[in-house]
C-alpha cells in the first residue's frame, strides 16, 4: 500500500527448521507409542512441598514451594526456565489442573552432561515428573539414533501444545507435548543412555519429549545475534507475543526482543521470506537479567545476586528500569505470570536454595 512505512527489521532474525517426523515416529516405534502430557500428568511420582523459608527469604514472595530432598541438593541438574498452565491455556489450567513447567540443565559431571530436561508440577498435590529432551536422528542406514540434548534452556514458554525452550545462540528449540513417550523400566539406569538392540536408556528418566523442530537464530549482514538467555509469554497484547532476553555481564548487550505469535498454532508469525522477524528490540535491558516478563503493562526482570543473597527484580520500560531489592530468594531465573491471580512465578538454582515461588505483582506498585 503507498504510503505504508516498511516493517522493521532490527537485524535478527529466526528461521524454523524442517519438523522431524520421521525420527519422532521411530522412536515412538521402539517405545511402545506417545502418551502425551495426560498420560505423564496421570503417573507424577516426586513430592514437592511447600516452604516458610523460601517465603521469608524473598519480600515479594506470597507462596513458595521446593523440591524433594533429592532434587534440592542434586548438584548435577540445575533449574532455570518456568512456564505455567496459565501461559498454555485461556482457563489457566489443564484438564482442571493448575501445572507449572520448569527446565534444567545438566552440568558437566565426570566428562559427561546429561543434556535438559523438563518438569511437570500439580501445584495443588505437589506431585511432579521429570521428562528428558532427546534429539531422535536416522542415520544413513536408516537405523535409529537418540541423543540428549544441550542447551541451556535459560526460559520456557508453555503456549497451547507446544514448549518454546530457549538455546541461547541457537535461537529456541520447539517441542509438542502430544510426543512425551514412556521409556519402560529406565528407573533402573540412571547412568545409561541410548538404544541398544531396542532398548532406550535415558538417564534414569521414565518418560523423553524428542525435539520437534527449532527456530535457529541468524542475523542479517553486519549485525549481532542475538542471544536468546530466556523466554516468556505476554498472552494479554494483540496478537500475543513471544519476549526474549539476553544476559550479559560487562559489555555484552542486553536486548530485549519482542515476536507475534500466530493464537491459531502459537508458532511464531512468519513474514513472505519465510523468517521470524521481531517486532520490537531494544537495548535497554539490565545486566545479568536473568528473566523477563510483561505484566500490568511492565516488564518485570530477575537478577540474580549469587547463592547467598536474595535477589532483585528490575521493573519498568527498556531504558528505565528501577531496582526493587531482596524481592526473590538468591538465584531467581525465569519468570512467568498468572492473570488470575496477579502473581509473578520464578524458580531458583542453587543446591539447598531450591524454590518454584510465585510474587505478588502488587508489591512492585
Amino acid at each position: 500500500m503507498p504510503g505504508t512505512p516498511a516493517e522493521p527489521t532490527f537485524g535478527v532474525h529466526l528461521v524454523r527448521t524442517e519438523e522431524n517426523i520421521a525420527e519422532i515416529d521411530a522412536l515412538a516405534g521402539v517405545l511402545g507409542g506417545r502418551v502425551g502430557l495426560d498420560g505423564l500428568l496421570e503417573s507424577l511420582k516426586w513430592q514437592a512441598k511447600e516452604s516458610l523459608l523460601g517465603r521469608l527469604l524473598g519480600r515479594a514472595v506470597s507462596r513458595a514451594i521446593t523440591w524433594d530432598a533429592y532434587d534440592r541438593r542434586d548438584v548435577r541438574w540445575w533449574p532455570q526456565g518456568i512456564s505455567t498452565s496459565a501461559d498454555a491455556s485461556d482457563t489457566e489450567d489443564i484438564g482442571g489442573r493448575r501445572v507449572l513447567v520448569a527446565t534444567w540443565y545438566s552440568k558437566v559431571i565426570g566428562g559427561v552432561s546429561y543434556g535438559s530436561r523438563v518438569t511437570f508440577l500439580d501445584l495443588d498435590t505437589l506431585k511432579y515428573r521429570h521428562v528428558l529432551l532427546v534429539t531422535p536422528r536416522l542415520d544413513k542406514a536408516g537405523k535409529l539414533v537418540l541423543r540428549p540434548l544441550q542447551i541451556h534452556a535459560g526460559g520456557v514458554v508453555w503456549a497451547g501444545q507446544y514448549l518454546h525452550v530457549a538455546a541461547t545462540s541457537r535461537g529456541f528449540v520447539t517441542f509438542r507435548l502430544d510426543d512425551i513417550m514412556r521409556v519402560p523400566g529406565d528407573d533402573d539406569h540412571p547412568d545409561e543412555f541410548g538404544i541398544d538392540d531396542e532398548r532406550v536408556a535415558s538417564y534414569g528418566h521414565r518418560y523423553v519429549l524428542p525435539l520437534r523442530f527449532s527456530y535457529r537464530a541468524e542475523t542479517d549482514e553486519g549485525h549481532t545475534r542475538l542471544r536468546y538467555s530466556f523466554v516468556s509469554l505476554d498472552r494479554r497484547s494483540e496478537p500475543p507475543t513471544m519476549i526474549a532476553g539476553e544476559y550479559g555481564r560487562g559489555s555484552d548487550s542486553t536486548r530485549l526482543a519482542r515476536y507475534h505469535l500466530d493464537p491459531s498454532t502459537w508458532l511464531l508469525e512468519t513474514g513472505e521470506d519465510g523468517f521470524s522477524r521481531p517486532i520490537e528490540l531494544d537495548d535497554g535491558g539490565v545486566v545479568q537479567m536473568q528473566g523477563g516478563v510483561v505484566a500490568g503493562g511492565r516488564y518485570h526482570l530477575t537478577v540474580s545476586k549469587g547463592p547467598h543473597t536474595p535477589g532483585s527484580v528490575y521493573v519498568g520500560q527498556p531504558g528505565s528500569f528501577r531496582r526493587r531489592m531482596f524481592a526473590t530468594p538468591m538465584g531467581p531465573e525465569d519468570i512467568a505470570y498468572w492473570p488470575s491471580t496477579d502473581e509473578l512465578w520464578s524458580i531458583s538454582e542453587h543446591p539447598r536454595r531450591r524454590w518454584v515461588f510465585a510474587m505478588r505483582r502488587s508489591w512492585f506498585d
